[in-house]
C-alpha cells in the first residue's frame, strides 16, 4: 500500500481451531493496572470507508477495530477471525466460506455474509474514489465492473443465508486467502450502509466495528480520538486493553517528546531524531515489507521515455551512502522494486527480492556513459528534472541527497526539488505532473503480486505509466495459468527481471520503522506485512 504520508494454504478447508492460537494465550494475564494504550499517527484518518480512501492511518485504525475473513498471526499467515472454514473446489475457482454464528457488530447487529458482498461491491465500484478497486481483479467479473462495463451485482460474490459467502474466481490464485486479512476485504454493516449512505465511515456515530475494539469520539478531521473494547467482538476474552488512545504527531521530535513524558507508548519516530535514538533501550526496529523507491515519468513524450537516461540514473545512486550516512535509523540498501520478507521463491528458497536482484547496481563511469548517450538521442547536452517528494524530515533529506547524487555524477544534470505536504505532492504524481516521483509501497499481504501489479499499465498507481507488454504478459500468466505457487512464483520473478531490464523506478532503501516502545507493553504483533496489530496487547 501506498500512505499518503507520514499480506498457500495447501489445505482444502481450515479448521476454526486455528482462532484459539491467533487469539494468543488467554491465561496471559496483564499484571499492571494500566489499561490505556496511547498511540500516534502521522495524519487525521479522513474516513474509515475503504471504497473512499487508503491510507496509512485508517488501515492501522481498521486492524484493531474491524476482523475481516481472516487475520494474520504473528508469523503473518492466514487464520480465521469472521470465517471458520473455507472450502475450494477443485477447479480453484470457487470458494465457500463458512462463517461463525457468533460474530457481532458493536452496535449488536449480526455479521452476516451480505455485509461482506456490500463491501466488496463498494470497493469494486467505478465510483469508489480510493483507488484500490483493482485489488478486487480475478473476482469474477471485477475488471469489468470497474470500468463501467458491468454492474457491480455482477461481481462473483454471493451470500448463501447469513452464515455462507461464496466467492467466484476468474482463474485458479494460490494466494487468494493470504489476501483476505486485508482491510479493503473488510466488511461493512449493511443496514448502516444502506441507513446512512455516503455519510458511513465518516465519523463514529456512522460507522459499526465488528473487531476488538470500536472507534468513539471521532470524525473525519478529528485529531485525537479513541477506540474502546468492543463488548461484542466475538474474541473479546482475548483481548486485555480497555481502551486505545490516538493523537495526530507529524514532527518526529514530537513524538519523541511525548514518549519521554509518558502520553505515547509507542511512537515512531525517523530522520534525525531516529539517529540519535538507534542505542535508545526502548527502541524496536520494524523491518517492514516495503521498499521507497523514486518513480520515473515514462509517458509518451518525457524525457525519462529514454530507457539509456533511467538507466543511468540507476547506476549513479549510492544506495549503501543514503542507508549508512544520511539515514542511519536501520534502513538497508534495496535494488529491487520488489521488497524482502513478503514471500520465498519457491524454486531457491530465497527471499523474493534477493532471488530477483540485478547483477549491477552501481556503477558511475557506467552511468555517465549512458546518460551521454541518452542525452545525444534527445539531442540535448543538458536536462532539467523535476523531483518531487513529500515534506517530512526523511523525504526532504533523501530528496536533497538525490539531487546532490544526481548532478555531481551526471553531466548537464539539474534536478529541481519540489517538497510538499504529501496530499499535494500524491496529487502532482497522479497526474503525472512530475519526472520523479520520491514514493513508497508497503505489501498489503505476503505475496510480492501486491506492489508488481500497481506497474501494469492500467493501474491506478501506475503514474509513470510503464508500459511493458513483457511485463504485464508475465503478471497476467501468473494470473490465469498458475495452479501452483512454483509456477506463480516464477512468473512473478519474471515480471521482476523484465523490469530490472527496463528501470521505471529507482529502488532506494527498504522500510524501517523505529518504534519507541513501553518497556512494559507486550503481546503487539509486529507484522512486517500489513499492519502493526494491539488487539493482543497488555501491559504487564
Amino acid at each position: 500500500m501506498q500512505k499518503i504520508k507520514k499480506f498457500t494454504l495447501a489445505a482444502v478447508s481450515v479448521s476454526a481451531a486455528f482462532l484459539l492460537a491467533a487469539c494468543g494465550n488467554s491465561n496471559s494475564q496483564p499484571s499492571s493496572g494500566k489499561t490505556s494504550l496511547n498511540l500516534m499517527e502521522t495524519d487525521v484518518v479522513s474516513s474509515l470507508d475503504t471504497s473512499v480512501t487508503v491510507s496509512f492511518p485508517q488501515w492501522d485504525t481498521l486492524v484493531q477495530t474491524m476482523a475481516g475473513l481472516y487475520r494474520s498471526d504473528k508469523n503473518d499467515q492466514p487464520v480465521p477471525a469472521v470465517a471458520t472454514s473455507y472450502h475450494k473446489s477443485s477447479d480453484g475457482k470457487t470458494y465457500t466460506f463458512n462463517l461463525r454464528h457468533n460474530a457481532k457488530w458493536s452496535n449488536g447487529d449480526t455479521v452476516t455474509a451480505k455485509d461482506f458482498v456490500t463491501a466488496w461491491r463498494k470497493g469494486v465500484s467505478p465510483k469508489a474514489m480510493s483507488g484500490y478497486n483493482y485489488i478486487f481483479s480475478n473476482i469474477k467479473n471485477a475488471d469489468q465492473i470497474s470500468q463501467g462495463k458491468k454492474a457491480v451485482s455482477s461481481l462473483g460474490v454471493k451470500a448463501v443465508g447469513k452464515y455462507k459467502l461464496v466467492v467466484q474466481l476468474e482463474n485458479p490464485e494460490p494466494t487468494f486467502i493470504d489476501k483476505m486479512v486485508i482491510p479493503a476485504f473488510y466488511p461493512q454493516n449493511t443496514r448502516l450502509v444502506k441507513k446512512y449512505g455516503a455519510k458511513y465511515g465518516t465519523a463514529a456515530k456512522y460507522t459499526a466495528f465488528d473487531g476488538a475494539f470500536k472507534v468513539t469520539k471521532w470524525t473525519n478531521t478529528s485529531e485525537k480520538w479513541t477506540a474502546v473494547k468492543n463488548p461484542y467482538y466475538y474474541a473479546k476474552s482475548a483481548v486485555k486493553l480497555q481502551k486505545l488512545n490516538y493523537q495526530v504527531v507529524k514532527d518526529s521530535n514530537t513524538a519523541h517528546q511525548l514518549f519521554q513524558q509518558g502520553s505515547l507508548d509507542d511512537a515512531v519516530v525517523s530522520g534525525t531524531t531516529a539517529q540519535g535514538l538507534q542505542n535508545n533501550k526502548n527502541l524496536y526496529h520494524l523491518y517492514r515489507s516495503g521498499n521507497n523507491f523514486v518513480k520515473l515519468n515514462m509517458a509518451k513524450g518525457a524525457v525519462l521515455a529514454n530507457k539509456q537516461l533511467r538507466q543511468a540514473l540507476y547506476l549513479a545512486v549510492n544506495r549503501t551512502q543514503l542507508s549508512k550516512k544520511v539515514l542511519a535509523d536501520g534502513s538497508k540498501p534495496s535494488y529491487t522494486f520488489s521488497a524482502p520478507n513478503a514471500a520465498k521463491d519457491p524454486a531457491s528458497g530465497k527471499d523474493f527480492a534477493t532471488a530477483a536482484q540485478p547483477k549491477e547496481t552501481y556503477n558511475v563511469a557506467k552511468a555517465k556513459k549512458l546518460w551521454q548517450a541518452g542525452l545525444k538521442q534527445l539531442g540535448k547536452s543538458k536536462l532539467d528534472l523535476t523531483l518531487v517528494a513529500s515534506d517530512i524530515t526523511t523525504d526532504k533529506n533523501v530528496s536533497e541527497f538525490l539531487q546532490s547524487q544526481l548532478e555531481s555524477k551526471l553531466p548537464g544534470l539539474k534536478v529541481t526539488v519540489k517538497n510538499l505536504p504529501s496530499k499535494s505532492a500524491y496529487n502532482l504524481a497522479a497526474n503525472g505532473k512530475f519526472d520523479l516521483y520520491l514514493s513508497f509501497w508497503i505489501n498489503d499481504y505476503a505475496d510480492p503480486y501486491s506492489e508488481l501489479q500497481t506497474l501494469e499499465m492500467t493501474n491506478s498507481h501506475n503514474y509513470g505509466k510503464y508500459t511493458s507488454v513483457a511485463y504485464n504478459n508475465e503478471l497476467k500468466q501468473a494470473r490465469k495459468n498458475a495452479a501452483t505457487r512454483s509456477v506463480y512464483f516464477n512468473h512473478l520473478l519474471k515480471a521482476q527481471e523484465q523490469m530490472n531490464q527496463d528501470y521505471p523506478v529507482l529502488p532506494l532503501y527498504t522500510m524501517v520503522e523505529d518504534h519507541l516502545v513501553n518497556a512494559n507493553l507486550k503481546g503487539v504483533l509486529w507484522h512486517k506485512v500489513g499492519m502493526v496489530d494491539y488487539t493482543q496487547a497488555y501491559f504487564k
